[in-house]
């Protein structure tokens, strides 16, 4: 008899969480009740009503205070709104798979699509998704369903996990077919994976099998399927619900048996009807085990052991030929010869003694009929460890026994097994283990994620919890040293999912922390500007991104900080403000820099020419800004090489002019400049056209000069000349007239009115003045 048994086979993940989350809240809580069966399987809802686990239908029957558990399938939101107003405490056990289903039809909803749901409509988890989509959901059984749908332009399509794949296929082409070009679909096949992988496994193994049994409840929707799957390629398919109902007279002794178990069968169901059945055809089923090639028999772990007692052909010609006493019957002998065997089984744990070491292969005696070997892959953990290191002929090891008979007649054994076995033990027992950081090697790449090496103990990484980023090339951690967070262990399955990226996260909040701690106000520190925006530039100065606003970039006026910094610039900047609630950093650039006045007067030189824009006129002069921070001015004489009235005549505001630098002066701010002195420099003609005219009217004044000189010096000698001659000789003055005496009489009735206004004080007398008009104006030169 052949035995083949589906490699998934029994609970699937979603299940046994919740089965587990039910025993635990019942062990914590007392009595729980779970919103239907938590799973389609009556003798597991039997065992967890006896441990508080209750099944109820609706939540009339419950108070506030009880505990209400989600079951596997999902539930609508309804029922989560209903116990938050009830004030029942909800524990939600759906199935992360059916989590990322009830996710995308809500978003899809949202965004304005009609959700399609290829499933049973009266399934509970159908039921459950049909209440995340709203009222705009449609449920395809089949693909005969697509014909009842009305015109649709937007849809998307999900499966309910358990669905068949050839269904949903012929689902999907239905509606491809019937709206063609006219309908936006988005697919998003959301079977569950291991329900594919268990599906297909019965499938092939259907195929190859002259009898199939499938365990598991009636009641299923995932056994049933099974079921159906099987009867297509084996017409003895068998639904086994219960081992009581396992017939094993019916079974062949040559038949070929297929068993696969649906998700919502335990584990134990599977073990018993191996067991009965090793237990009915023990023998052969060890015969078959060593006569058949390694893939295609599984032969199953069980309680009870079997006992190994075919012999080899080596063995039994040995026994033909041993000479009989004649005292002592077959009997006898068959007796004493079973005595000496060593019974033996897959799964057991022996001691043993090495025997030789040949090719990196162990070969140790077990004290069974046949030496046991163990290969270079079963030495340890460790596939870089050789066998020579580890022992030495006669040294005395524990082994595990994973085949009775591998065909040439040895025992295959597994040092790395107990190895491994011990290592569970030890970091099982260690307290608070999910807080710990284990150090790890990246050993292989597995769908899905990556197999890493925990001193001696497999754990599983998930590709998205290998690195905070995403990874296209999980290769590139085989081989390298890994630290991971335990997440989940699965202690019946004895598997540990764990992450390096809440490790890494937990190191770059630490790390972040503590340079937050080392930002201290005033310091100067180097970064890198990563981001510019409106109100200033963000730099990252070592893992914080701090903000130079606007104002503290430059001294001067910044229309845009991009006028001042560049992305990828390497910068220096102070820290002016730390917010370590907000996690904000205030930087200063400008702080940094020099103010421009410091070094005007090295880059503004006296008698240089620079160039600048006019930014105001004033009555005195013009300003120009010789850059955003400094202005200078050119005085109204200074503007033109002729003389103006007014500056507006000469410049307008955003003219662009050259100017000579005349004065500096920083402590003051104050430029002086001249756009005469520089229109002068750059053109000589001009410059020796005014000089010659400057020089003409030097010469003519000098004339003009000289002539006035000549008039005062023949003045003077005739004034000598009447002062020289007698009184007697000199003409008589003329009389004074009658005005002169009316003003004389008004001087002296003033002086006597003021008089008697300040008492004794007198005015002094009015002097007569002897300076010409000419000799005011002797100094003056009319043609400046």
């Amino acid at each position: 008899m052949k035995i083949y048994l589906a490699k998934n086979s029994g609970f699937c993940f979603g299940v046994r969480r919740a089965v587990e989350m039910a025993e635990q809240c019942a062990a914590e809580c007392g009595t729980v009740y779970t919103y239907g069966n938590i799973i389609h399987n009556d003798t597991v809802v039997r065992e967890l009503a006896e441990k508080g686990v209750h099944s109820v239908e609706n939540l009339d029957s419950l108070h506030s205070g009880d505990t209400l558990i989600i079951r596997a399938h999902g539930a609508p939101p309804i029922v989560y709104e209903q116990s938050e107003s009830a004030g029942i405490s909800l524990i939600d056990a759906t199935c992360p798979y059916v989590k990322r289903i009830h996710k995308i039809v809500q978003q899809a909803t949202q965004a304005g699509n009609i959700v399609l749901i290829a499933g049973k409509a009266n399934h509970p988890e159908v039921i459950g998704i049909r209440g995340w989509a709203g009222e705009n959901a449609y449920v395809l059984e089949s693909e005969a369903d697509v014909a009842n749908l009305p015109e649709l332009r937007k849809a998307v399509l999900v499966a309910q996990t358990t669905l068949p794949e050839e269904t949903f296929a012929a689902i999907q082409h239905a509606i491809e077919s019937r709206f063609e070009n006219a309908l936006s679909l988005r697919i998003r096949n959301t079977i569950c994976d291991t329900t594919r992988d268990r599906q297909q496994e019965a499938e092939e193994i259907s195929r190859r099998s002259t009898r199939m049994l499938v365990l598991g409840s009636k009641s299923s929707s995932n056994t049933q399927k099974l079921v159906e799957i099987c009867k297509k390629h084996c017409k003895n398919t068998e639904n086994i619900d219960s081992t009581d109902k396992l017939l094993l007279d019916k079974l062949p002794s040559d038949d070929i048996i297929g068993i696969v178990a649906g998700a919502s069968t335990p584990d134990r169901m599977i073990r018993e009807v191996l067991q009965v059945m090793s237990e009915q055809e023990k023998t052969t089923i060890e015969t078959i085990e060593a006569e058949a090639p390694a893939e295609e028999v599984v032969v199953p772990q069980v309680t009870e052991e079997v006992v190994a007692a075919v012999e080899t052909p080596k063995a039994t010609a040995k026994a033909k030929a041993a000479p009989k006493p004649e005292h002592e019957d077959n009997s006898d002998f068959a007796s004493a010869f079973e005595k000496t065997m060593t019974r033996i089984h897959n799964g057991q744990v022996l001691e043993g003694t090495v025997i030789s070491i040949v090719d990196g292969e162990v070969f140790v005696n077990v004290g069974y009929k046949s030496d046991g070997v163990i290969p270079m892959g079963e030495l340890s953990s460790d596939s870089d460890v050789k066998a020579e290191d580890l022992f030495k002929e006669g040294d005395t090891i524990e082994v595990e026994v994973t085949k009775v008979n591998d065909g040439d007649g040895n025992v295959l054994l597994s040092r790395k097994n107990v190895e491994s076995k011990k290592l569970w033990d030890e970091l099982l027992s260690q307290e608070n283990i999910e807080e710990k950081i284990f150090d790890a090697v990246g050993k292989e790449v597995v769908k899905g994620g990556l197999i890493a090496d925990i001193s001696g103990i497999r754990a599983f990484v998930p590709a998205s919890q290998v690195s905070t980023k995403y990874i296209e090339n999980l290769n590139e951690f085989v081989g390298k040293p890994m630290k991971l967070k335990v997440l989940e262990v699965d202690r019946q399955r004895k598997r540990i999912v764990a992450s390096q990226k809440q490790v890494l996260v937990a190191e770059a909040a630490a790390e972040k922390h503590a340079k937050w701690e080392q930002l201290v106000v005033g310091s100067k520190v180097n970064g890198v500007v990563r981001r510019i925006a409106d109100f200033g530039a963000f730099v990252d100065i070592g893992g914080i991104d701090g903000l130079v606003h606007v104002t503290d970039a430059a001294w001067g006026r910044v229309k845009h900080p991009s006028d001042v910094f560049a992305i990828g610039q390497e910068i220096e900047v102070i820290i002016l403000n730390v917010d370590v609630e907000k996690e904000r950093v205030s930087l200063g650039y400008k702080q940094l820099q020099p103010k421009p006045w410091m070094l005007a007067g090295d880059k503004y030189a006296v008698g240089s020419i620079v160039e600048g824009k006019v930014v105001r006129i004033v009555p005195f002069g013009a300003f120009v800004a010789l850059e955003s921070t400094i202005d200078g001015l050119i005085h109204i004489s200074q503007v033109s090489v002729h003389r103006i009235a007014k500056v507006e005549d000469e410049l307008k505001v955003g003219d662009v002019v050259r100017c000579k630098v005349l004065e500096v002066s920083p402590e003051a701010k104050r430029i002086s400049l001249s756009r005469k002195e520089a229109l002068l420099e750059e053109d000589p003609a001009l410059a020796e056209q005014l000089a010659a005219e400057k020089a003409e009217r030097d010469r003519q004044y000098a004339e003009r000069q000289e002539q006035r000189q000549q008039q005062r010096d023949s003045q003077q000698s005739q004034q000598a000349q009447q002062q020289s001659q007698p009184r007697a000789d000199r003409p008589e003055r003329a009389p004074r007239s009658a005005s002169s005496d009316r003003s004389s009489s008004r001087d002296s009735g003033d002086r006597r009115r003021r008089n008697n206004e300040d008492g004794d004080y007198e005015l002094p007398p009015v002097q007569e003045a002897k300076t010409s008009l000419a000799s005011l104006f002797e100094g003056l030169k009319v043609d400046e």
